[in-house]
Formats: structure tokens, sequence, C-alpha cells
């Protein structure tokens, strides 16, 4: 046997009843020829891992906009820990560690500059609305490679799609990285938003703190502890006493952090940005770059703008806007 042969063998002990083997896949948009080293997931993590939207995650917000200092979160630090959680949790459970590290690292593809206050402003402007979740989709499906797409299997590109809000059909893969993406992005802002003095350790909610711990391990682990024994007969669940806990400290981020006045008191200048840069491009298609035309011809210049911007880091953004917008000194020779 190959060594793909040798690990579709060995997946049928690792990967337990509700887990997805490779060899059981439902297949990728476009049949290809198997790798002989690799199986289909492990290919999947490999496309995503090169592509040029997994690099550009490194400078877009994570959800502090233009922070000061090396220790913020990005999107891509927020993606390779809910990797990291994702697949911890995928071994305990003897789910398919490839499937859920594929989906953990694709699911942000189609974030915006700017987190979510892009997210939101681009949602205003494109007259078709945007989520992220579905422009990850469309960024492994069809923007990637000059127009290509990543031609991800059935199950990576599905638990892309519906990591936000989850799907009936979704693979037990799928739900391991839904759940770890809410364990990890309330942990790692509340970290930051120490770091960042909105709040000290002392004015982190007492229960959160009693019941959580006080450091940001003590209380990733507490739910992922909890997770992990309380998923049973192919569930996924932490128990109703952790949940409970897990609601509150969900509650008190986003009525104390994700509004804090002084972490997105920035943020109103995103809408004037986007929007700027949304009516050039949809107006003047000839200023998009080549690698859009595909788009630009089945879709019309609205739907490649759209593409255009949500692809953009925070200083890409920031330099376009430059360029087309603020006046540059010149000289008389």
């Amino acid at each position: 046997m190959n060594p793909r042969e040798l690990r579709e063998q060995l997946e049928l002990t690792l990967v337990g009843p509700y887990g997805v083997r490779a060899a059981d896949s439902r297949g990728r948009l476009t049949e290809e020829t198997p790798c002989e080293i690799r199986t289909d997931f492990q290919r999947d993590v490999d496309r995503i891992t090169h592509c040029k939207s997994f690099r550009r995650l490194k400078h877009k917000t994570q959800v502090f906009l233009q922070p000061e200092g090396d220790h913020y979160r990005t999107r891509l630090t927020h993606t390779l820990e809910v990797s990291r959680l994702a697949r911890t949790v995928s071994r305990a459970l003897q789910l398919n560690e490839d499937l859920t590290e594929a989906i953990a690292l694709g699911h942000d593809l189609g974030h915006t500059p700017f987190g979510h206050a892009g997210e939101r402003a681009l949602n205003r402007i494109h007259p078709g609305g945007f989520r992220h979740y579905e422009q990850s989709l469309r960024v492994v499906d069809l923007l990637e490679r000059d127009g290509q797409g990543l031609n991800l299997c059935y199950e990576t590109r599905m638990g892309i799609l519906n990591h936000t809000h989850g799907a009936p059909d979704d693979t037990r893969e799928a739900t391991c990285v839904r759940l770890c993406d809410r364990i990890a992005y309330i942990n790692h802002d509340l970290d930051d938003s120490i770091r960042a003095g909105l709040l000290t350790d002392e004015e982190v909610p007492e229960r959160i703190r009693r019941e959580c711990g006080t450091r940001n391990s003590e209380r990733i682990n507490r739910f992922i502890t909890d997770l992990i024994v309380s998923s049973t007969d192919g569930v996924l669940r932490m128990s109703p006493e952790v949940q409970a806990l897990f609601d509150y400290f969900h509650a008190f981020m986003y009525s104390d952090i994700y509004t804090n006045p002084i972490a997105k008191g920035e943020e109103g200048k995103v809408d004037g940005i986007l929007a700027a840069l949304y009516e050039v491009y949809s107006a003047h298609p000839e200023k998009l770059p080549e690698d859009f035309g595909g788009v630009l011809e089945r879709e019309g210049a609205e739907r490649a703008a759209c593409d255009y911007i949500s692809g953009m880091t925070d200083g890409y953004a920031m330099e376009k806007y430059g360029e087309l917008f603020i006046p540059f000194a010149w000289t008389v020779k």
C-alpha cells in the first residue's frame, strides 16, 4: 500500500463511528486522481495553508482595529488557535483530525478587512448583502488560483460554509470547529481586552474568575475539557452548567467588550473607506485587477468589486483608499 492507502486503513481504527473517514468523502466539485501520499482531507489542509487568502489573514483585524502592539490577535492567529483547539477535541472524540483542521483553517478566509466592522459595512453597501461565511466558501470555490478555486472536498466546503450557525447535516468535525471557534474568540478577546487596558483582571466578572479561572489557559481548559467529557453518542455539547457559564461569558463580551467605545471608536471610519472603494470599483471595473475578469464577466462589476474589497488586508484597503482619494505631493523639476 502507498502512504495514502495506509493512512486510510489506519483511519478505520483512529476515526470512530461518528467521524468521517477520508475514503468515505463525498468528493470534490471536479474529480481528481488521488494523491499517493496524502488523504483527500490532508490535501485540503495543504491547499488552504498555501493559498493567498490564508496568508492575508495575518494582516486582517480580529476584533481590535489598529491596536498598538505586537501581541494582539489577528485573523490568522485566531484561525490557528481555533485549529489547535478543534484538533484537540477531534482527537479526544475520535473524529477525523485532518477534516477538522481543514475546516478550521478555511473558516475565515472570506473575512473582510477591519474585522466585523468591515463585514457590516459590505453587508450594507453590496446589494446582495455580505456574510463572511458565504464569502469563505466563495473564496475556496471560485476566487483562489486565479478563478479556478481550490477544489476542496464536500465535507470541508460545507464545514466552512456553516461554521457560524451550523446546519442539520453537519459532520461532527464541522460542529467541533463551530464550537471551538466560539470558545476561542471569547477567551482570546478577553485576553486582548485586558492587555489593551479596557478592563483589569479584577474587573472581569467574579463568576467568570471563580468558575473559569483567572488565566486564559484556565478559561479555555474549562470549556474544552467539559466539551470533551460531555459529548456522548455522537452529540457534541457542553454540560448544562458549563453551557450556562459559557452563555454568561459570551453575553458579557458582547455587552462590555465588543461595544466598548474605546476599542470601537475608529470603526465609524470603516464605512467611509469601504463605501468609497466600492463606489469606485463598481463604477470603474477597469481599475480592478485582471484576476477578477472572470467574476466581472459572469456576475458583474458590483460582485467583482465586493470580492476584491473583501479580500483586502486592512493596510491594503487604506493604501488603495489613499491612492484614489488623497492627493500626493508633487514637485516641478
